[in-house]
């Protein structure tokens, strides 16, 4: 999808108007290479994120204009093609997470800056520094067709997350105050950005995988998670600790919104068991869902990637079969219906019987 931003001079006081039209369209696909300027510092209903990930979308000509043009190019797009009550919303969210930013005491102050050699394992951050096909395959194990794992962060990082998540929660508990939790499928677990993790969670969104929040199972809590698909394009889920039993994740095949309820076939079925530090990555529509906890407390960081230009896309595609497993059954089941019935039509043209 293009957008189109038209501005047009004002009259010129004596009846006479002159006016010009100078139109500048987004790219459909972002320049990747291209380092957005920041705009942590930027006060506007939209979030400083969307402008950085949307600068990625500017035309060639617009990329070397000033910070504030840009800003003011972008803040005309998204004023005009996002909603009033999305934008009322938003803005209610931003004084949530103010307010909670203003009281809340982090007990690692470490994590809220991006430290990638203390987060992230050596050969994680070697096949990220290489940026290769390659060296991204060096690390990368494959159980089933679209779920990879692989080995990401630290331990140290993961029992500090976890630390803050329960300082967290413990402040919550004492003052009372009501937050949102992750999804609706979650009594417990904590978003991260809530609470002040935004500004170094963006920078794992542009440098390695687009983080959204993080959920938390365990005995008293969410022991389980049903059988669902995420509101994602791409998912990330990594293991943080602690010592628990059951829990394991369970993946079912790829679908579309209309064979999401279909049929698992034999070679779609994946039971996974988590390791603190190691990642699953997988399709957001790739069908899944999480075992019961029988003992311990399991605490998982989960990441979710969302692309606009692929549900823009979507709306106009009829066919999934490049992804879903059930849609692409269905063709080839076409296929072979319509080879057989050639066949046949041949077979009766020659006089030859079928039987």
């Amino acid at each position: 999808m293009s957008l189109d931003a038209h501005k047009k001079s004002s009259g010129n006081g004596n009846g006479v108007v002159m006016s010009t039209q100078v139109a500048h369209r987004l790219r459909l696909n972002p320049i990747t290479d291209h380092k957005p300027d920041s705009y942590e510092d930027l006060q506007s209903d939209f979030s400083p994120l969307l402008f950085s990930s949307l600068e990625r979308y500017l035309p060639p000509s617009m990329l070397n204009m000033s910070r504030e043009a840009k800003i003011q190019f972008m803040r005309d797009i998204l004023v005009r093609y996002s909603p009033e009550g999305e934008r009322t919303r938003i803005q209610k969210h931003r004084e949530y997470r103010q307010k909670i930013i203003s009281n809340y005491q982090p007990l690692h102050r470490e994590l809220y800056t991006m430290n990638a050699v203390n987060f992230f394992v050596p050969s994680f951050l070697k096949a990220i520094n290489e940026n290769t096909e390659e060296s991204f395959r060096s690390i990368l194990v494959e159980p089933t067709p679209g779920v990879y794992v692989f080995e990401m962060l630290q331990p140290s990082f993961c029992e500090m997350l976890m630390s803050e998540v329960e300082n967290f929660e413990r402040w919550v508990h004492e003052t009372k105050f009501r937050i949102m939790r992750p999804n609706t499928m979650n009594k417990y677990g904590a978003v991260l950005d809530d609470f002040g993790l935004e500004t170094v969670l963006d920078k794992w969104m542009d440098e390695y995988i687009r983080p959204m929040s993080k959920v938390e199972y365990g005995v008293d809590r969410d022991v389980e998670l049903g059988f669902h698909v995420d509101d994602s394009e791409v998912t990330l889920n990594v293991c943080l600790g602690k010592q628990f039993y059951g829990g394991e994740l369970f993946f079912r095949g790829v679908r579309c919104d209309k064979h999401v309820n279909s049929e698992t076939q034999p070679e779609e079925i994946l039971d996974y068991v988590h390791v603190p530090g190691r990642a699953v990555l997988h399709r957001g529509r790739h069908r899944h869902g999480a075992r019961a906890t029988t003992s311990g407390h399991r605490c998982n960081l989960i990441l979710w990637c969302r692309s606009s230009v692929f549900r823009e896309l979507k709306k106009y595609q009829k066919d999934f079969s490049s992804w879903c497993g059930e849609c692409r059954r269905e063709r080839r089941e076409r296929q072979r219906l319509s080879i057989t019935a050639t066949k046949l039509e041949l077979l009766k043209r020659n006089g030859i019987s079928a039987s």
